[in-house]
């Protein structure tokens, strides 16, 4: 039997990345894996065998039987992003509290839809960007508000890439038209918008234009691309994501006094452990032979994987509005929100050829 203290978590689907939060899941001291459904029976059953469902777990061979399930609390939705609108909704109608992979819609219309689902039933809803959970980021957060070692910002350099092998590039869901038609924007550039508007206070741009260079594969989804940022107070933002570059993942944020530097800021080198540097009032050694002072390491300790802190922080959500009448905290969804409403942006300006967008 499961634990009735815990968050009953079902899985829409077997997407790989859910193996990932099964993991996660398994590993919350607040959740735990109460069911999996998938369009093949047959499928559901194997992934669960093969990621340590517990025996008690249900296995369905329809998302609809999870949703009717009433000991389902919550469901995650790792499906392919053209198919979020549909089962994000329904999950919400039946009273279930959604987990939502990233992008979390193809347009910020889409996810108006779910937003307005979700709070219309009082559950909750969390984008499954695992990073701002892991403590590191609070640390690099508490750098980047000191106004004495930071200052103010003024510009922030982003990366994210992998090369990808040639199976993906030709049959994965996210470079397929009907199933994620934002492509590396959606995927990995959401990580990059997310991780500027995390350094800007999520105040969001007062313009957006993408880079020149955008790649397209022969159905027309993005490949690689890049966009720069800039806000009214004049800082500035740049990115680029691509599936066809080596495995990159960097942060560089520049403010008035110091700056801050991560090289892996989506997953960590290592699970229990994270780094980033730090420099204030940086400067040269007499004869321009280096730097001085240099910049400092950061090293942040964790007993849990930053997945399973998410999974903790959107159970411990649950668990107050399902044992303590409390209401959906809304700071999540926003942050949703504003993450596609920028990538809306950029994708309208890849979509003119480069042209400006001004954001609203």
């Amino acid at each position: 039997m499961s634990d009735p203290q815990k968050i009953r978590f079902g899985i829409l689907g077997c997407a790989e990345i859910a193996r990932k939060l099964s993991r996660a899941i398994t590993l919350s001291p607040l959740a735990t894996l109460y069911a999996i459904g998938s369009r093949s029976l047959q499928k559901a059953t194997l992934f669960a065998s093969s990621n340590n469902f517990p025996p008690s777990a249900k296995i369905y061979g329809s998302y609809e039987d999870v949703l009717n399930d009433p000991n389902v609390d919550a469901v995650y939705v790792p499906l392919p992003t053209s198919l979020h609108v549909k089962w994000a909704v329904l999950a919400a109608e039946k009273k279930k509290h959604v987990l939502l992979e990233k992008p979390v819609a193809l347009n910020v219309g889409e996810f108006d839809v779910i937003l307005d689902a979700c709070e219309k039933n009082g559950v909750q809803l969390m984008d499954s960007t695992m990073w701002m959970h892991h403590p590191r980021a609070t640390k690099m957060r508490e750098f980047l508000s000191d106004a004495h070692k930071f200052g103010e910002l003024k510009s922030m350099h982003t990366v994210f890439t992998f090369g990808a092998d040639p199976d993906f590039l030709e049959n994965d869901i996210r470079v397929k038209p009907d199933l994620d038609a934002l492509g590396v924007l959606g995927d990995t550039g959401w990580y990059c918008v997310r991780s500027i508007l995390w350094a800007a206070d999520f105040s969001l741009p007062k313009s957006v234009i993408a880079l020149p260079g955008t790649i397209f594969n022969k159905a027309g989804v993005i490949m690689s691309c890049g966009a720069a940022l800039q806000w009214e107070d004049g800082k500035i933002a740049t990115f680029h994501c691509s599936f066809l570059a080596n495995l990159t993942m960097s942060i560089t944020a520049s403010g008035t006094k110091g700056s801050l530097h991560i090289s892996d800021f989506v997953v960590p080198f290592e699970e229990k452990q994270a780094s980033f540097s730090t420099a204030t009032e940086s400067g040269f050694t007499e004869l321009v032979t280096g730097w001085a002072p240099v910049p400092s390491q950061h090293t942040v300790m964790t007993d849990l994987p930053q997945e399973a802190l998410m999974v903790t922080e959107f159970s411990r959500l649950v668990k107050s509005i399902k044992n303590d009448g409390a209401v959906a905290e809304k700071k999540w969804p926003t942050l949703s929100r504003k993450t596609q409403y920028v990538l809306d942006a950029v994708k309208t300006s890849i979509d003119k050829g480069g042209e400006s967008v001004i954001l609203n």
